[in-house]
Formats: C-alpha cells, sequence, structure tokens
C-alpha cells in the first residue's frame, strides 16, 4: 500500500501547491496567456461540481466527497492485496478527490485555472484535481475491462 498513500499524497501536495502559489501570485478573477488563442491560466472559483453542475451546493459537495472517500475505501482498499497498477489508480483518484475537498473546506469552493481554447471552443476551467480523478477513471475502466471485477485483480483476492 505504499505506492497508494505515496501517489495519493504527491496528487493532493502537488495540486494545493500549485493551487496556494496562483492564489498568492494571481488572486481569484485574474488570468495571464500563456499561449495565445490555446492556452491561459484562469485563477477561478467553482462552487459546484463538474461544469458548475450543483453550484452553491459546498456543503453537499463536501459530504458527497466523504461518502465517495470512504465508499471507495471500503469497496476497493480495505483489506484487498492490490496490485501496484491497482494501488496507483486509486492513489490518484483519491489524491483527486481529497484536492477538491480541501478547497471546499478552506475557501469554500474548488479553485480552478486551467483555460484551454481549442478551435475556437473555451473548454470549462478545470485543476490538477479534476486532471487527477479523469485519468483515475480510465486506469481504473482499464481494470475493469481487462476483467477484474471491482477493480481488484483476480490474484489480488
Amino acid at each position: 500500500m505504499k505506492k497508494f498513500y505515496g501517489v495519493t499524497l504527491g496528487i493532493i501536495l502537488l495540486d494545493q501547491i500549485i493551487k496556494n502559489v496562483l492564489l498568492f501570485l494571481m488572486g481569484l478573477g485574474n488570468s495571464f496567456t500563456v499561449i495565445s488563442n490555446f492556452f491561459n491560466i484562469t485563477l477561478i472559483g467553482n462552487t459546484g461540481a463538474a461544469f458548475s453542475i450543483l453550484s452553491s451546493n459546498t456543503l453537499f459537495l463536501i459530504i458527497i466527497s466523504i461518502v465517495v472517500l470512504n465508499l471507495i475505501y471500503f469497496l476497493f482498499i480495505k483489506g484487498k492485496k492490490l496490485s501496484g497498477y491497482e494501488q496507483i489508480s486509486y492513489g490518484v483518484l483519491v489524491g483527486g478527490i481529497i484536492g477538491n475537498l480541501i478547497d471546499r473546506v478552506v475557501h469554500g469552493q474548488v479553485i480552478d485555472y486551467l483555460d484551454f481554447n481549442i478551435f475556437g471552443y473555451n473548454f470549462p476551467v478545470f485543476n490538477l484535481a479534476d486532471i487527477a480523478i479523469v485519468i483515475s477513471m480510465i486506469f481504473i475502466a482499464i481494470l475493469v475491462i481487462k476483467g477484474d471485477k471491482d477493480g481488484v485483480s483476480s490474484k489480488g483476492k
């Protein structure tokens, strides 16, 4: 489980360092261009979940995050002998969830900053924790597609 805890802690620390440095340097609502017409650092607060759904429901989203973290732990991690790949996959997921959960508790909103415009479409602004959650879900989907029921390999049962 060393990989799980290491990856989880690494994602949380990197996510929080980036957000806090940007808050210190820029302040919410400010933006600067990194690559013209493609990529900006735009520091905003999001009181909702993905794509701002459930906006202004911070307490509800905090509760949901805690429930999901407990479900992940009790259903997929506790008492299981996870492979290295599984530990990394769940570590990335848990790290991303906790990164955004910290924002909700500390700031009352999630701090987003990655702002892309691709072929004229300005994607919703997101952050490292969001990337971690999406990537981990892809990893876990691969585990499931490979036939690993419950996201845990048969050799780990």
